[in-house]
C-alpha cells in the first residue's frame, strides 16, 4: 500500500470502470482519521484544501462537512461525475475537476493543505511534488493517507484476496503486511515528515457490501473485463456464503503522514 512501484504489470487501470461500485460500496475512512488530522491542524473550518486523486470524493466531502473550503481532482472523468453527484445530494459546494495530480487547475499558493488518500502510488512523484509545492501556500502541508484491510490479520480479507489473484494474477495489491513506515521511502529528498499516525478499525460489512467493495478493488473492477468482473462476483458470492455470516467486520489499518515539500 505504501510502495510506489507496486502497479500491476501488463494491466491498464481505469477507475472510471468501477465508479458505481466505488461510490456505493467503498466506505470512507473512520471519523477518527479526520479528528486526528484536525488535532494536527488539517481540515479545520475555513481552511482551503485540495483533495487529489479524489475518486468519488469521499474524503473531500468529509472535509467539506467539517467546514473546509474544498476542491478535488481526479484523472477519471467517471469518478468526478460520481463525486459531483454525491456532493450535490448533500448540498456541499466542492469544486471537483477532471485533472491529473501532475497538472492542477489552480493558481499558485491556493491551498493550506493537499490530501491524497489511497492514491499517492499512482502519481509521477517528481512532477506531482513540484505541482503541489506550487499550489500550496508557503507553510502548507501535504497529507497522504491510506485505509487498507489487513489480509495477514483478517482471514476473510485474505480469502477474498486469494480469489482476486485467481482472476488477476498480475494484481500486486495482495498480502499487505500492515507495516507503516515512519518516513516514507518516496519522501527522502522530496519532503520532510511533520507528523504521522496510524490506528486499526473493524469496519462493518454485509456480504453484499463486501462483494461491492471487492468489485471496486483495483485488481477487479478497474482492471478486468465486464464478463470477468461478473464471473469474479459470482464466485465471491459463493465464497462468502461458505465462510462469512450475513454481517461481519473486516480489520483495516488507517494511516496518515503530514509532510512539508522541499
Amino acid at each position: 500500500m505504501h510502495d510506489h512501484t507496486a502497479i500491476d504489470p501488463g494491466r491498464s487501470i481505469d477507475w472510471g470502470l468501477t465508479s458505481n461500485d466505488y461510490a456505493e460500496h467503498r466506505p470512507g475512512p473512520p471519523q477518527r482519521l479526520y479528528d486526528m488530522l484536525a488535532l494536527l491542524g488539517v481540515g479545520l473550518p475555513g481552511q482551503r484544501l485540495l483533495d487529489i486523486g479524489t475518486g468519488t470524493g469521499l474524503v473531500a466531502r468529509e472535509f467539506a462537512r467539517r467546514g473546509a473550503i474544498v476542491a478535488g481532482t481526479d484523472i477519471a472523468a467517471g469518478q468526478i461525475v460520481a463525486a459531483r453527484e454525491a456532493a450535490r445530494r448533500e448540498g456541499l459546494a466542492i469544486d471537483f475537476q477532471v485533472a491529473p495530480a501532475e497538472a492542477c487547475p489552480h493558481p499558485d499558493a491556493s491551498f493550506d493543505a493537499v490530501s491524497a488518500s489511497q492514491c499517492w502510488m499512482y502519481f509521477d512523484l517528481d512532477r506531482t511534488c513540484a505541482e503541489l509545492k506550487r499550489v500550496l501556500k508557503p507553510d502548507g502541508l501535504l497529507v497522504t493517507t491510506h485505509f487498507s484491510w489487513l489480509p495477514q490479520a483478517d482471514a476473510l480479507a485474505h480469502a477474498s484476496e486469494q480469489l482476486v489473484l485467481a482472476f488477476n494474477p498480475a494484481w500486486r495489491g495482495a498480502n499487505w503486511s500492515g507495516d507503516v513506515p515512519s518516513v516514507p521511502v518516496w519522501s527522502v529528498g522530496r519532503a520532510e515528515v511533520a507528523g504521522m499516525f496510524w490506528f486499526d478499525a473493524a469496519v462493518p460489512f454485509t456480504r453484499d457490501s463486501w462483494r461491492g467493495r471487492m468489485r471496486a478493488c483495483r485488481g477487479v473492477g478497474a482492471t478486468l473485463s465486464a464478463a470477468e468482473v461478473e464471473a469474479f462476483d459470482a464466485e465471491h458470492a459463493r465464497l462468502l456464503e461458505r465462510i462469512a455470516p450475513p454481517r461481519f467486520s473486516v480489520l483495516h489499518r488507517i494511516d496518515a503522514h503530514l509532510l512539508r515539500l522541499r
